[in-house]
């Protein structure tokens, strides 16, 4: 199973696991010292956008915890998200490609696999659940918050937790001194039950890639 493939202790010959990497899970603080937070709301939301980054990912499931960690690369349009999955040694370990209407994942030398959402996809196949819906508003700066009210992160005011159940923190972002906050490190915590007990996503975002 790909869950299995995602273990850092099965890391031998044929696999492509994402290993444990605690650099990764670590957040840094937003601001430091005393210095004033900035009020400047993040850049107006882009639904055509590419990037790519760092992710660990923490979870506890049928009493066992897991912690792996990875990169990505992103990319979104009006109509369809992809995502490529990379072990820490550069294997690609899953391709994903999302619409309203269908997901599909596939790994090296398997079959595509589909489902009607993503959620119960990456559940079946990596153990644990990637929200790509929510990750395309998440990745900008922005959310429906549990009200269902639109939020805009900004250094002075960088936590939601969203409509959906997840608490958003945004931890540091790609310049302190720039006009418009981009973020940087993002921590992502499942606060609803689901296909785990517990669910940590923590992303380091590498600077966009302007369409």
């Amino acid at each position: 199973m790909m869950k299995r493939l995602f273990n850092r202790r099965a890391v031998r010959c044929g696999t492509m696991a994402i290993s444990l990497g605690a650099s990764l899970l670590l957040g840094g603080c937003a601001t430091s010292g005393g210095a004033p937070l900035s009020t400047a709301s993040v850049a107006p939301y882009r639904s055509t956008l590419a990037l790519q980054g760092s992710i660990g990912i923490n979870y506890l499931r049928d009493g066992k915890r897991e912690s792996l960690t990875g990169t990505f690369q992103w990319q979104q349009t009006p109509a369809a998200t992809d995502v490529t999955l990379i072990s820490p040694t550069g294997q690609t370990v899953a391709v994903l490609h999302v619409t309203p209407a269908q997901a599909s994942l596939q790994q090296s030398g398997q079959p595509v696999r589909t489902a009607a959402d993503l959620d119960s996809l990456t559940s079946q196949t990596l153990g644990w659940s990637l929200p790509v819906a929510g990750l395309r508003d998440w990745l900008q700066g922005y959310a429906t918050d549990a009200q269902g009210q639109r939020f805009s992160a900004s250094p002075a005011n960088n936590t939601v937790v969203t409509r959906d159940g997840w608490k958003v923190d945004y931890m540091t972002w790609q310049d302190g001194l720039a006009p418009v906050p981009q973020p940087k490190r993002i921590e992502l915590t499942r606060l609803v039950a689901g296909d785990v007990e517990e669910l940590a996503i923590r992303i380091a975002i590498r600077p966009a890639v302007e369409e």
